[in-house]
């Protein structure tokens, strides 16, 4: 097991005990001050890990169709609401798109990768700098799920 993918998994623990009292519409809603809601977020952490991985390196999408990854990669926005199915459905992705991966990195399926940057300025050029970048991701959006939540509950905007 990689350390990396131990602590992206408590990340997504979390994440799913924050959002557990949450109801469809609370997950759905756009709260005041930001762009996009928390169930966006939330599904854009399994985009954002087939696109480090596997689009980067030239391989096919493994855990999500060319729709999903297009509702919620990099720059997407909230389009239609996501069913009560369809947040049970991410929910288990958060977990099973890890253990693919983990299953791919151990045969080795990335030997080939390129070099790339994010957005954030970061060098990218192997799978080990994917597995890097990926805990500080989950974490970033995690942080935005959990003031979402706050604002969704008390009403106001941040400040």
């Amino acid at each position: 097991m990689h350390k990396q993918l131990d602590v992206v998994r408590k990340t997504r623990t979390a994440i799913l005990n924050l959002i557990s009292d949450m109801s469809t519409d609370e997950l759905n809603k756009v709260p005041t001050g930001f762009n996009n809601n928390i169930i966006w977020n939330v599904a854009h952490l399994i985009a954002a890990q087939d696109n480090i991985f596997y689009v980067k390196s030239g391989h096919p999408l493994k855990n999500i169709d060319q729709e999903y990854f297009d509702a919620y990669k990099p720059g997407s926005k909230p389009g239609a609401p996501v069913s009560a199915d369809e947040i049970e459905r991410i929910k288990q992705l958060l977990f099973s798109s890890l253990d693919h991966l983990e299953l791919d990195l151990e045969t080795d399926m990335f030997a080939n990768y390129p070099a790339w940057a994010t957005r954030y300025g970061v060098d990218m050029e192997s799978s080990n700098d994917g597995l890097n970048l990926l805990p500080f991701h989950d974490g970033l959006h995690f942080g935005y799920m959990m003031a979402q939540k706050r604002v969704l509950r008390s009403g106001s905007t941040l400040s």
